[in-house]
């Protein structure tokens, strides 16, 4: 490929020198392709070539680019260039052409500049030829060095590949022209972790060793230069790649110690945890997959091991129950091992991992432990006190102490039956099997100490006590009949058929049989021989007036051992009925209700009760009335607490004296209180009421009230230092056999007094309320 294109680089020379020779240009200034064409052109007014120039010349500024000529021959023409980069990047000599570059040139900036060259007349400015449009093309120079799309990549592989991975593609970009050979190509190289990773001309990073140990060193750095083939600089660019090994499952898991010792108690529960085993494994916890195993020793069945797939730690779990009365130590060997591991990955352990396991059990004290899991007893009915049947426990531990047995309270019926120190079952009261024919009882099994006393051990069974059946009910009838037979019946006439039940087991093979007590009936009893009797009229023809009901008595008997027989009454009701045998009339038949003690007792007490209260009722409603019809109701006291924080309210205020002492005075002085008649006072009660002076008793006239009205009036002004502890007292009912009847002064008419308390209306407004109450009133004066 080099070879062709020096070849065609050759060629390409050799044109342009010939052209060049005919022409007369520089050949350094020819671009041999466009210029091809040039020598097929007959005539042209522009006599000029397209124009090269390399890029970054070291040379100093301007850079002659070459030349622009035209066919007019004329002194006075001028030549210009217009274009973006005209007078800025390129300028020409307006009387030779020739273009000059006054800047340094980045091919990789701008790689071609487009132009326009005119030739004017110096004076008028006027074009002496059309505008030509020319291209300017700036050659490559190999001045970059390759650059990666990134400085650091990161990547991953897992370990223990084989060599020639593929793990990462790189990729650095050279801006230089590639269309030049080899100015854009690029060698790549590891300058760091070639011992371990190597790179191709593509880019492509690969593994050269398969010993990569995630274990021994998890990551890796490689640095990886990207040198230019031909720079002419020695430039190079650099990028770090970070390398991260995948683990992988390769590595078998080791316990980490070689003997574990548990001790446990006995009473640990089946299937749950003694004790945990630990492995180390190097790998990530996604790829420990141990798997623990007994592998030597008599007790596989007794042990298990499962993993904990969060820790890959091993739990060993007891499969069966541990008694250290039978065995005291167990002794195995384990194994662990990572079924899931490729072996042909190289490891330096073992692929199988061995430990000792010795399991120490604890002696714990026990609850007793009965022989049977649970006990079925069957009874006989109808007997009282027999042997039913016997439970056994026994102390497991080595003391062996003495067991108690108990009947739980909680259990079915549990009263009708005792248990011994023995175990031993009996019941207290007869059975009856028609009632509870089964009995499931809780027995308790207590260990019992030198005194006897139960201990806080115990442990229970399940008693089922089926009561057997004995023939000891005899057959009734199957269910309610009431028959009905037409007076004109005829003789065979069928009245009804009846069939019997009994309430002990029914075999498959019983038989009842039916018959009549007594011949001396217009019915006959006729056993059908298959547990049913037919009823049919015996000589035709009733009186149903002289008797409406016929009562048959029917013997059923059983074929039990022994046999039983009962008497069972069949009501037979005779009817009207018309041509067609049908009944048009019946005598209603009284059924005696059977009732049973206790429910009459319950129904008696009812009555009882209600009967009670009834009459409570009665004598509290008598005893109210007579207590209102002569005034002896029991003394009710109302009493209400009033203080008084300042002086009364004058006139307004009816509370502010204490009027007791005007109404003993009215009445000749203070009464004493009578025996058995108590006043039913509404009181105001005084409040923290201070001992005062008690005034003197008078008797009299209104003079002697007015000098007790003067002598309290006296104390209440001079008495500056208590507050006005008044109290009003109101005595609503005085008695009935008083001939005041009531004492109230707020009750009373004062019109009925001899006294003429007129005087009162003198004394100022603070006695205004007292004449008001006390005295006349001036309109029923004038009423008069």
């Amino acid at each position: 490929m080099h070879v062709l294109l020096m070849l065609l680089a050759a060629v390409g020379t050799c044109l342009g020198l010939l052209v060049a020779t005919a022409t007369g240009a520089n050949p350094a200034q020819l671009d041999t392709p466009s210029m091809l064409p040039t020598l097929r052109r007959q005539k042209r007014d522009w006599i000029w070539n397209q124009m090269h120039i390399d890029e970054e010349k070291n040379t100093s500024l301007p850079h002659y680019v070459g030349k622009i000529k035209s066919s007019v021959n004329s002194k006075n023409a001028k030549y210009l260039l217009k274009g973006e980069s005209a007078d800025k990047v390129f300028r020409v000599k307006e009387d030779t052409g020739d273009v000059y570059a006054f800047e340094r040139l980045d091919r990789e900036k701008i790689s071609e500049y487009h132009l326009v060259a005119l030739v004017v007349d110096k004076d008028t400015q006027k074009n002496l030829e059309s505008p030509s449009s020319f291209t300017i093309k700036v050659h490559d120079v190999n001045d970059n060095w390759p650059v990666f799309t990134h400085r650091i990549f990161n990547a991953s592989v897992p370990e223990m590949s084989a060599v020639g991975t593929s793990v990462i593609s790189l990729t650095a970009v050279d801006a230089d022209d590639p269309t030049v050979a080899d100015h854009a190509s690029v060698m790549y190289q590891v300058l760091k972790g070639d011992e371990y990773f190597a790179i191709d001309k593509a880019g492509h990073i690969f593994t050269t060793t398969k010993n990569l140990d995630r274990e021994t060193q998890a990551k890796y750095e490689v640095v990886v230069e990207a040198r230019d083939a031909q720079g002419l600089r020695g430039e190079s660019g650099t990028a770090t790649v970070l390398i991260t090994l995948l683990d992988i499952n390769d590595n078998f898991p080791i316990f980490t110690q070689t003997k574990y010792t548990f001790a446990v108690p006995e009473d640990i529960r089946v299937g749950s945890s003694l004790g945990s085993l630990f492995v180390e494994d190097p790998d990530e916890p996604q790829n420990r997959m141990t798997k623990y195993s007994i592998v030597q020793g008599e007790y596989r069945d007794t042990f298990t091991i499962e993993t904990d797939p969060t820790h890959n730690e091993g739990i060993i779990k007891p499969m069966k129950p541990l008694d250290y009365e039978h065995v005291q130590q167990y002794s195995f060997t384990i194994e662990a091992m990572d079924p899931t591991i490729n072996l042909r990955y190289p490891s330096g352990t073992s692929a199988r991992n061995k430990a000792r396991v010795i399991i120490n059990i604890m002696d714990v004290d026990e609850p007793p432990i009965f022989q049977q899991p649970f006990y079925h007893f069957q009874l006989r009915e109808n007997l009282k006190k027999p042997l039913i049947g016997s439970v056994q426990a026994k102390d497991p531990d080595a003391a062996q102490r003495s067991i108690g047995y108990f009947i739980r309270r909680t259990s079915d019926k549990g009263q009708f039956f005792q248990v011994n120190k023995q175990g031993n079952i009996h019941n207290e009261k007869e059975l009856d099997r028609e009632i509870y024919p089964w009995y499931n009882l809780t027995v308790e099994a207590k260990e019992l100490d030198s005194r006897g006393t139960p201990t806080g051990k115990e442990s229970i069974v399940q008693v089922h006590i089926e009561v057997l059946d004995e023939n000891d009910n005899a057959p009734e009838f199957a269910q309610p009949y009431n028959p009905k037979v037409c007076e004109n019946a005829a003789q065979g006439k069928l009245v009804v058929q009846i069939s019997a039940t009994d309430k002990d087991i029914t075999p498959r093979n019983v038989r009842f049989k039916f018959s009549l007590s007594t011949e001396d009936s217009n019915f006959t009893l006729t056993d059908n021989h298959d547990n049913t009797a037919n009823i049919t009229v015996k000589y035709g023809q009733f009186d149903r007036e002289r008797t409406k009901v016929h009562h048959l008595p029917v013997l059923i008997s059983d074929n039990g051992r022994p046999s039983l027989t009962s008497t069972n009454t069949l009501a037979v009701t005779v009817c009207k009925c018309n041509e067609h045998g049908e009944f048009t009339f019946c005598e209603e038949v009284a059924y005696q209700v059977g009732v049973s003690i206790q429910a009459l007792v319950a129904i008696f007490l009812c009555i009882l009760t209600i009967t009670v209260i009834t009459l409570l009722i009665f004598l509290r409603r008598r005893l109210r009335k007579q207590a209102r019809a002569h005034g002896k109701s029991v003394p009710e006291i109302h009493e209400q607490l009033v203080t008084y924080d300042e002086e009364g309210g004058g006139e307004m205020d009816t509370t502010s004296y204490d009027v007791s002492v005007l109404n003993s005075v009215r009445h000749g002085g203070a009464k004493p209180p009578r025996p058995g008649l108590d006043a039913r006072p509404s009181i105001y009660a005084q409040a923290q009421k201070p001992p005062r002076r008690t005034p003197p008793t008078v008797h009299g006239g209104p003079g002697d009230m007015a000098a007790v009205i003067e002598v309290k009036k006296d104390e209440a002004d001079h008495d500056g230092g208590g507050p006005p502890y008044d109290t009003l007292h109101i005595y609503g009912y005085e008695g009935s056999e008083s001939i005041a009847e009531s004492l109230s002064s707020l009750g009373t008419d004062s019109s009925d007094s001899d006294v003429d308390y007129d005087f009162l209306n003198d004394w100022g407004p603070r006695f205004k309320m007292l004449a008001e109450l006390y005295g006349s009133d001036p309109q029923e004066e004038l009423a008069y």
